[in-house]
């Protein structure tokens, strides 16, 4: 009942947008997420599955559990914090962490100049493990199937944890996400030459999901930004992980018109090298997405076919807080095709636009880097030019002189239709 007066008093279909975006579908030919029956989310959801959240508990009872595959419509208003109690009451780092968890003793158990190049082990590792699950038994919430969630107006957002997508026709629309923040980070000697700190959580996971649409979504770290946290065994203590990745065998994916900026590492396509089940898998389409102020993986390929057109990159090689590093992480057996493309970095050299991290191929054409069309990337660092499939699924292409200020114009939040 509650749920029908609210749909009576906000008409969706005249909210900020002139139509119910809550019941459209993705579009034929939308990359590859439209391969075969495309993305439909909960767009026949009937009236009794049309939900108005805004907070943690009624997020969580909208979606049910996760195997709950009846279609529902989710709107978003306001600000949901996923880091809070049943009470709503914000949670920090003592409510979550074990008894046996001493982050002094952990970095003086640890220190490289003791502890050496090994993984840590014992007492304290296993209680910092134990403290990041109760973190992530709260800010990890599953997006069951046949479920389309939008934010409603300009400030719908999710901040503090985790949507986890495992499921099968999953939308997410006009929604910002920030801070996924992890509590406790684990320290990896082995990770690089000098070691890293490595975090939990992405704001969105596509953990093994498939047909997946995420439309107009803006994605940042918030106020707590990494390059304002200190070093340990000099190495920044990182807080967040990715803004979006996508993993597991995770296939026919659409990305577009979203926003992704102040943050280091955005976006992971394939998790590891030694998942070679993921090969086949992991097919993903990115246009019109605006990456602005970001370090790298934009995204960082292992295996999928990724189709990569008609996306802005704005950055700085000079900057202290986000140093541009690379937009493509081309990694093992990865297979980007990309065209279209415009990078506005100063001093960013063709070759640089590139990280090449093991065997792969890129086929890249019309890139626009800093006013001129560049070469074939990749083609003078020994890659491959044909990645032996081509793109089908796609709207029509804009010229690359029209992508920035077409970018500019629409995506990110508030900027559907």
């Amino acid at each position: 009942m509650l749920v029908m007066m609210l749909l009576s008093l906000f008409s969706f279909e005249n909210i900020a947008f002139g139509a119910d975006i809550g019941r459209e579908t993705l579009a034929k030919n939308d990359g590859w997420g439209s391969n075969s029956t495309g993305v439909t989310g909960g767009s026949a959801a009937k009236a009794a599955n049309v939900y108005t959240v805004s907070n943690r508990n009624t997020l969580v009872n909208a979606l049910g559990s996760k195997t709950n595959t009846t279609p529902k419509i989710i709107y978003i208003q306001g600000t949901i914090d996923l880091n809070v109690d049943d009470k709503l009451k914000k949670l920090g780092l003592n409510d979550y962490k074990d008894p046996k968890y001493d982050f002094d003793k952990y970095l003086k158990q640890y220190d490289p100049k003791t502890w050496g190049k090994k993984e840590p082990t014992g007492t304290l590792e296993e209680a910092r493990k134990r403290s990041q699950l109760n973190q992530k038994a709260r800010v990890q919430i599953d997006i069951p199937s046949n479920t389309t969630i939008v934010g409603v107006g300009n400030n719908a957002k999710v901040i503090g944890g985790v949507f986890l997508i495992k499921s099968n026709n999953v939308i997410l629309r006009n929604i910002q996400f920030q801070d996924a923040y992890d509590f406790f980070p684990s320290w990896d000697p082995t990770d690089g030459k000098n070691g890293n700190w490595n975090s939990e959580y992405d704001n969105v996971s596509i953990n093994g999901g498939t047909k997946v649409w995420i439309d107009h979504c803006t994605f940042n770290d918030g106020s707590r930004q990494d390059h304002t946290f200190p070093s340990y065994y000099g190495r920044k203590y990182q807080h967040h992980d990715g803004l979006l990745d996508i993993t597991n065998q995770a296939d026919y994916i659409t990305l577009s018109y979203n926003h992704f900026h102040h943050h280091d590492k955005v976006m992971t396509i394939g998790s590891n090298d030694k998942n070679t089940i993921d090969d086949g898998k992991l097919r993903v389409t990115l246009h019109h997405n605006r990456f602005e102020n970001i370090v790298q993986r934009a995204p960082r390929v292992r295996y999928g076919k990724v189709h990569i057109y008609n996306n802005y990159y704005k950055g700085s090689l000079s900057t202290k807080e986000y140093p541009f590093s690379y937009a493509w992480g081309i990694g093992k057996s990865s297979k980007i095709y990309a065209e279209n493309n415009v990078i506005d970095v100063p001093n960013l050299t063709s070759k640089n636009v590139i990280s090449i991290l093991s065997g792969s191929e890129l086929r890249d054409s019309d890139t626009l880097l800093n006013g001129s069309l560049t070469q074939k990337i990749g083609a003078n660092q020994g890659l491959k030019t044909s990645v032996g499939w081509t793109p089908t699924l796609f709207l029509s292409k804009d010229s690359v002189t029209k992508v920035k200020s077409n970018v500019l114009s629409k995506a990110g939040v508030g900027k559907i239709n």
